[in-house]
C-alpha cells in the first residue's frame, strides 16, 4: 500500500471514530433524569412564570441588559459599560459597547489606543482604571508580545452602529468595590465591581 493510500485510510478511520464518538456523546447528554412526558422546569436564569428571553437571531449577539454607566464622548459617541467582573486569575474585565447614534461615521481617535508597543492598529488600550480608595491607577494588561488584552481593530464606528468592547486590568484588592473607568475622549465613569 502506498504512503498516500495509508494516509487516506488513517484519515478515513479518524473521521469514522469522531462520528461514532459524537453520536455516543449526543445520546448521553441532556436528560438530567427527566421522564419522557414530564414538563421542563424553568431554570434559575428564566424569569418566574416560565417565559424565557427571546434568543438572538443567528449571527447576532445578544444585547447586554445590565448597565453600570453610560458616558458621552466626542461627536455624539457614547460608551455604555455593562460589566466589571473579577476573574479567577486576578484580572478585572470591563466590557460594554461604543455606540454611534449619529448619522455620520466616526473615526476612532488615536488616544483610545494608548501606547501600542508591537501590535499596531487601533484598540481601546488607552483605558485606565482608578481605585480612589486605594489610591492606585491600573493600566490595560498586555501579553508578552506587547499586545493589549482588549478589543482591537476599532478604527471606525459607522453611523448608527454599536461596537462591543472589553478591557482587562490587574484586579484591584478585594476591598475595592467601586472604581473609575476612563477611556480618552469620554467622561470618566464610576462603576461597581462584581465577583
Amino acid at each position: 500500500m502506498s504512503m498516500q493510500h495509508m494516509v487516506k485510510a488513517r484519515g478515513g478511520a479518524a473521521v469514522a471514530v469522531a462520528a461514532v464518538l459524537a453520536l455516543v456523546l449526543t445520546g448521553c447528554g441532556g436528560g438530567e433524569g427527566k421522564k419522557p412526558n414530564e414538563p421542563q422546569k424553568p431554570s434559575a436564569a428564566q424569569p418566574k412564570g416560565g417565559a424565557s428571553a427571546p434568543a438572538p437571531s443567528a449571527g447576532q449577539p445578544s444585547e447586554p441588559t445590565q448597565v453600570l454607566a453610560t458616558v458621552n464622548g466626542e461627536n455624539g459617541i457614547a460608551m455604555v459599560i455593562n460589566s466589571a467582573t473579577r476573574d479567577a486569575g486576578g484580572f478585572l474585565t470591563v466590557s460594554g459597547q461604543i455606540k454611534n447614534s449619529t448619522d455620520k461615521d466616526f473615526t476612532a481617535t488615536s488616544p483610545w489606543r494608548g501606547n501600542e508597543l508591537n501590535s499596531g492598529g487601533e484598540s481601546v488600550a488607552g483605558a485606565t482604571l482608578v481605585d480612589k480608595a486605594g489610591k492606585k491607577r491600573y493600566y490595560v494588561l498586555r501579553d508578552t508580545d506587547g499586545r493589549c488584552l482588549c478589543t482591537t481593530g476599532v478604527s471606525l464606528v459607522k453611523a448608527g452602529a454599536t461596537i462591543p468592547f472589553f478591557v482587562q486590568f490587574p484586579a484591584p484588592p478585594a476591598s475595592a468595590t467601586e472604581v473609575d473607568f476612563s477611556l480618552p475622549t469620554f467622561a470618566t465613569a464610576t462603576i461597581k465591581i462584581s465577583g
